[in-house]
């Protein structure tokens, strides 16, 4: 087990590519501790976590809040005294064309998406630079590299994802913080379900290795991430896209 003894956080952790990050990283070894803002999927997830053999806190929190973010975060500390790994996973769709998009759909998006991811390595960043080590992990998505019609606010919190990752990066090297973003591409999810079969279709057309990728293929990209193997690895954005963009 590799992560054997590791403390870990996942945002967004209560189902989809959060929830399977959370599994993988307890498989290894790890101890989590999970937040969502849906009480009864978590519940779900903690019990598939604890059914791994190992001990999990499991909260509902708001991302965008930073007094929820902060005592979320202490709470980890009081159970597990240290955190050794963050993934900062928890994000929202809102669609619309560009014309249309009114002023709420633009900002939840941004305010979960990258905020959310803002509040929460500022949080656990301090307890990592007192213990000089760790692991950050932001998910990004291959439409914050690419952008897609429609979906201009979240290409724009991905985007943002990914500068605020390398920014980051150079910050924390220094104290031995290793900080990385994951690109997904078309994964199977409860979100990517809502497609219809027309433009599920069309997608696949845009991907050479023709298929769509699983939330375990995130899942063991993440767990490589956060692994000695990658010790030499930071402010990098790992594309998972089936050759999608290359």
């Amino acid at each position: 087990m590799i992560l054997k003894n590791k403390v870990s956080i996942i945002t967004g952790g209560a189902r989809g590519i959060g929830k399977a990050i959370a599994l993988r990283l307890a498989e290894e070894g790890s101890l989590i501790a999970i937040c969502d803002v849906n009480p009864e999927e978590l519940d779900k997830a903690k019990k598939e976590i604890e059914a791994k053999g190992r001990h999990v806190l499991a909260e509902k929190v708001d991302v965008t809040n930073f007094a929820d973010v902060q005592k979320f975060v202490q709470k980890a500390l009081d159970k597990f005294n240290k955190i050794d790994i963050l993934i900062n996973n928890a994000g929202i769709t809102r669609d619309g064309l560009l014309i249309r998009m009114n002023d709420a759909d633009w900002d939840a998006v941004l305010n979960v998406n990258l905020k959310g991811t803002f509040n929460c390595t500022k949080v656990v960043a301090k307890a990592m630079m007192k213990e000089r080590a760790g692991k950050i992990v932001n998910i990004a998505s291959i439409i914050g590299i690419v952008g897609n019609a429609g979906q201009a606010n979240y290409a724009a919190s991905k985007g943002g994802i990914i500068a605020f990752t390398k920014s980051v990066a150079r910050e924390l090297a220094s104290r031995n913080i290793n900080v990385n973003a994951v690109a997904p591409g078309f994964i199977e999810t409860h979100m990517t379900a809502k497609l219809s079969q027309d433009v599920k279709d069309a997608i696949m057309k845009r991907v050479p290795l023709g298929k769509w990728g699983s939330v375990d293929d995130i899942a063991n990209t993440v767990l490589f991430l956060v692994s000695d193997a990658s010790a030499y690895i930071t402010g990098q954005v790992v594309q998972v896209d089936g050759g999608m963009v290359t």
